[in-house]
C-alpha cells in the first residue's frame, strides 16, 4: 500500500463515486479548467509508469471514450513528447470535450491511434488502462469485455488510471471481468469500492493523487466510509497503568459449544485471554470442560447443564458472547436467549446469528425493551444474507448499503465479514484492510469474536472495538502467514495477538 496522500483524517476518507465527481465539478468550478485537471492527472500517471516500469516498451494504451479515456491520451502525448515507443487502442471513436482535446494533442505528438480490434499487446508492453472510470456502473460491453480479456491474459504489467476498468468503485464488485492491474493510480479521493469486494483480486498497489486540490474544496463532503488506522488507533488507546490490576479490564464470559464443539469456545476464550481481558469464563458442555481447561488454564471453565442455566455466570460478566459452537438446538436456543435478556454488552457470532434469523420478532422486541443495550453482531456473508432474507449475491453486491441496513434493522453494530470487511453503526461505515487468503479456514471468526468483546471489556465502545479488533485479527493473521497461507490455522492467529496488540 502507498497511498500518497496529504495526510490527516484525508488520507482515511472514502468517497462513493458521485463524490469524487462531484469533488472534480467544484474544483473546476473554482477556476481549475477541466483539461487542467485532466493533464495534471496525465501527468501523475507518466511519472507512475517512469517511476515503476521504466524497462518496459512500448506504452500501450487502452483508451475509452469518456474523460477516463482522456487521461489515457494525455499519457499517449506526454510519452511520445518523451521519445518513448507508446501506440493507443481506441475503443470509442466518439469523443467529445476535454476527452476529445486529449486525443488531439496525442495525435500533435506523433502517437499512432488505432481502433482496438483485438490486437494483443507486445510482449515487453506495459499496458494504461484507460478504459473505464469512476462513472461505470453496470454489465460490460462486449467490444470492453473482450478488451479486458486480452488485457487480463497478457504477461504485462497494467497501470489502471483512476480504477480497473470493470470494477465498481461504489461497491468493490464487477459488472462480468475487470481488469487485473499491477497497481492503481486513484485521483482526487479514495473510492470506496477498492477497499472491500473483490477488488482486493483486481486494485495491484494504491496510490494516490489529490491534482493539488485544495483541501477547502472537500468541506461538506462528508465520506461515505472510512479506512481503519490501526497503528493510531493502539497509540491512543495507549499503555496500562503501572497501578493496573485484573478487574479493571472486564470479564468477558463466552458461552456456547455443543457437543463436538468445543473448539469454537476455546477459541474465542483464549483470543480474548490473548488481547487483555481481565478475566475470562467459557460456559459449555459439561463434557468439553477437561478440554477447555487443558488448552487454557487461565480460562474459568463452567459446565452447562441439559437445563443450560447461565444466570450465575452472566451476573459476573461484563461482557457476553454467544454462538461461537452454539449449534440451533434447544440447548443453542436457551443459553441464547439467557443471553438476550441480559443487560451486559452482547457479541453475537455464527448460530446466534442464525437463530436470530429465523425468528427476528422476539429479537427486535428484546431490542425495543433494552433500548440502550451494546449490541454487536459479527457475520459472515451467508449469515448475514440470511438476516436480511436476501441472497449472498444480492448482499456481495452492496456490501455497504447491505451492514448500514443489518445495523439498523437490528439495533447493533455490525461488522460483515470478507475481504475488505465493513462495519457500521447504522450510520457510519468502515472499511478494514489487511489480510490474507489463509485466512478462509474454520475459527477465525470465533478467534475475531473474542478480540472484539475483549476490547469492550477493557473500555473501547462497540464501534471502536470492532475497528480495532478487525484491523489486529488482520494484522495477526499476515504475521501468521509469513510461514505460508495454507494451513494457516485460527489458533496460529491467537498466538500473535499479544504481539500486535502490544505494538504501539
Amino acid at each position: 500500500m502507498d497511498p500518497s496522500t496529504q495526510g490527516g483524517a484525508d488520507a482515511l476518507a472514502l468517497y462513493r463515486a458521485e463524490q469524487v465527481q462531484e469533488l472534480d465539478r467544484r474544483a473546476i468550478a473554482s477556476g481549475i479548467a477541466g483539461f487542467e485537471l485532466m493533464g495534471r492527472a496525465g501527468m501523475a500517471a507518466f511519472r507512475c509508469l517512469q517511476q515503476h516500469w521504466p524497462q518496459h516498451s512500448p506504452i500501450e494504451i487502452f483508451c475509452g471514450g469518456g474523460n477516463n479515456g482522456g487521461d489515457g491520451y494525455v499519457v499517449a502525448a506526454l510519452a511520445a513528447q518523451a521519445g518513448m515507443a507508446v501506440r493507443v487502442w481506441a475503443l470509442s471513436q466518439q469523443l467529445r470535450g476535454d476527452a476529445a482535446t486529449a486525443a488531439e494533442l496525442a495525435r500533435d505528438s506523433g502517437v499512432d491511434i488505432h481502433p482496438w480490434s483485438g490486437q494483443q499487446p507486445a510482449p515487453a508492453a506495459v499496458i494504461v488502462d484507460a478504459l473505464l472510470g469512476s462513472g461505470f456502473h453496470g454489465a460490460l460491453r462486449d467490444d470492453y469485455a473482450a478488451a479486458i480479456a486480452v488485457i487480463n491474459a497478457s504477461a504485462c504489467p497494467v497501470l489502471a488510471i483512476d480504477l480497473p476498468s470493470g470494477l465498481s468503485g461504489d461497491t468493490g464488485m464487477h459488472g462480468g471481468d475487470a481488469v487485473r492491474a499491477s497497481r492503481t493510480l486513484s485521483f482526487i479521493g479514495w473510492q470506496r469500492g477498492l477497499f472491500t469486494g473483490v477488488a482486493a483480486q483486481y486494485r495491484g498497489d494504491l496510490a494516490l493523487d489529490r491534482l493539488g486540490l485544495d483541501a477547502s474544496l472537500y468541506a461538506g463532503c462528508q465520506p461515505s466510509a472510512w479506512r481503519i488506522d490501526a497503528a493510531a488507533r493502539l497509540r491512543e488507546w495507549g499503555r496500562r497503568p503501572q497501578a493496573a490490576h485484573k478487574g479493571m479490564f472486564g470479564h468477558v464470559l463466552v458461552a456456547g459449544g455443543d457437543y463436538g464443539m468445543a473448539g469454537a469456545v476455546i477459541l474465542a476464550a483464549s483470543a480474548a485471554a490473548r488481547c487483555g481481558a481481565g478475566l475470562i469464563s467459557c460456559a459449555s458442555r459439561a463434557d468439553h470442560v477437561p478440554a477447555i481447561l487443558a488448552q487454557r488454564p487461565e480460562v474459568m471453565a463452567q459446565p452447562l447443564s441439559e437445563t443450560a442455566d447461565l444466570s450465575p455466570f452472566i451476573d459476573r460478566a461484563s461482557v457476553l458472547v454467544v454462538g461461537p459452537g452454539l449449534g440451533q438446538g434447544d440447548w443453542g436456543r436457551r443459553i441464547l436467549d439467557q443471553c438476550l435478556a441480559a443487560e451486559a454488552p452482547l457479541l453475537m457470532d455464527a448460530d446466534a446469528l442464525n437463530l436470530l434469523a429465523a425468528a427476528p420478532q422476539a429479537y427486535l422486541q428484546r431490542c425495543l425493551e433494552q433500548p440502550g443495550r451494546l449490541r454487536v453482531m459479527t457475520p459472515h456473508p451467508g449469515e448475514a444474507a440470511r438476516l436480511l432474507a436476501c441472497t449472498v449475491a444480492e448482499l456481495q453486491a452492496d456490501r455497504f448499503a447491505a451492514c448500514r441496513a443489518l445495523a439498523q434493522r437490528y439495533r447493533a453494530v455490525v461488522l460483515l465479514k470478507g475481504a475488505g470487511t465493513v462495519i457500521s453503526d447504522g450510520e457510519a461505515c468502515w472499511v478494514n484492510e489487511g489480510g490474507n487468503p489463509g485466512m478462509a479456514s474454520g475459527g477465525m471468526g470465533d478467534v475475531l469474536s473474542g478480540m472484539i468483546a475483549a476490547l469492550i471489556a477493557q473500555g473501547l465502545d462497540a464501534a471502536e472495538a470492532c475497528c480495532l479488533g478487525a484491523a489486529l485479527h488482520c494484522r495477526a493473521a499476515d504475521r501468521a502467514a509469513e510461514a505460508g497461507q495454507r494451513g494457516l490455522l485460527a489458533m496460529d492467529v491467537v498466538a500473535e495477538l499479544r504481539g500486535v496488540i502490544n505494538d504501539l
